[in-house]
C-alpha cells in the first residue's frame, strides 16, 4: 500500500457557513433542518492551517460542508500552501482553481456519482483536468443491514449502488493517489471506530487510505493501528481538544502515535 507502512495523524478543518465546525455526520441537509453541531470555533480557518503547518502535519483535509464556505477554504489554503487537501463541491470546472490556490490535492465525492452509481464519464472528465496524483477520492460509506459497505454522497444523505469492495478500490485506484473514507454512521458521534472497515481497507486497498469516524479514545487509535496493520492513516474531529474534545492534539502529533 505504501513504500513505508506507518500510521499518521491527519488533521482536518471542517467548514460550515464559513466557520470552523464539527458536526454529526449525516445531519447536514439542504434546508438546514436537523443539523447537529458538536463544536463551533472562535478561530478562523487560517488559525488551524497555520497550526498544522507549524507542527509539520501534511495530508490534512479542508472540507466545505455545503455552499458559502469558499472564503474560509481559500484562506486555509493560502495559509498553508501545499499542505492541505480540499473537498466539498469539487468538479472539473473548479478543481484547478483550488489547486492553483494552494491545495495539495482536491477531494471528490458527489461529482463522480451519476444516476446513483460511480460514473465512468465523470471520472474521465476529471482526468481531463487533473492528474491522479492531484486527486483524492472520498468513498464515505454506510453499512447496510446485509453487512455491506455502500458508498454515500450528497452530504451523506443518499446511497449509491456502489459497494465498497476490493474490485471497487482497484478500479478507482488508477484515477487518484489516495482514498478518504468516512465511516458515516460513526462520524461526529465519538462512539468508537468501525474496526471491520479499517481491516478491510488494510487488506484490500492498493492506495493509501485515511479513515475518519468515531474516534474517541487513544484505545481507538491503537485499534486502528492493529486492525490496519499500521497502514491506515486517521483523522480525529470532535474528540480532539482543539475542537472542544478531550484527546490531546499535541499528543497525537507526537512520534509515538505516528509510527
Amino acid at each position: 500500500m505504501k513504500a513505508v507502512d506507518f500510521m499518521r495523524f491527519r488533521p482536518c478543518i471542517d467548514l460550515h457557513n464559513n466557520q470552523v465546525k464539527q458536526i454529526v455526520g449525516g445531519s447536514l441537509r439542504d434546508d438546514g433542518s436537523g443539523l447537529q453541531t458538536n463544536f463551533e470555533s472562535e478561530y478562523d480557518s487560517a488559525y488551524y492551517a497555520k497550526m498544522y503547518q507549524r507542527d509539520r502535519l501534511t495530508g490534512g483535509h479542508v472540507i466545505m460542508l455545503g455552499p458559502g464556505n469558499e472564503e474560509a477554504a481559500l484562506l486555509a489554503l493560502q495559509s498553508y500552501p501545499g499542505g492541505l487537501q480540499l473537498g466539498g463541491g469539487i468538479n472539473p470546472g473548479n478543481a484547478r482553481k483550488y489547486l492553483d490556490a494552494g491545495a495539495a490535492q482536491v477531494i471528490v465525492t458527489s461529482y463522480m456519482i451519476e444516476d446513483g452509481d460511480v460514473s465512468q464519464r465523470r471520472l474521465d472528465a476529471l482526468m481531463k483536468v487533473l492528474k491522479p496524483q492531484e486527486l483524492v477520492i472520498d468513498l464515505s460509506c454506510r453499512k447496510t443491514v446485509h453487512g455491506h459497505y455502500v458508498v454515500v454522497y450528497d452530504r451523506w444523505q443518499k446511497f449509491t449502488t456502489c459497494q465498497l469492495t476490493a474490485a471497487t478500490l482497484q478500479m478507482l485506484s488508477k484515477y487518484c493517489c489516495e482514498f478518504l473514507i468516512h465511516a458515516v454512521d460513526m462520524e461526529g458521534k465519538m462512539s468508537g471506530v468501525d474496526a471491520g472497515l479499517v481491516k478491510f481497507l488494510a487488506d484490500n486497498s492498493p492506495l493509501p487510505c485515511v479513515y475518519a469516524g468515531g474516534i474517541s479514545s487513544y484505545e481507538d487509535i491503537e485499534l486502528i493501528r492493529r486492525n490496519g496493520s499500521g497502514k491506515i492513516d486517521y483523522t480525529v474531529g470532535s474528540a480532539l481538544d482543539i475542537f472542544g474534545g478531550h484527546l490531546s492534539y499535541q499528543k497525537l502529533t507526537a512520534d509515538e502515535f505516528n509510527c
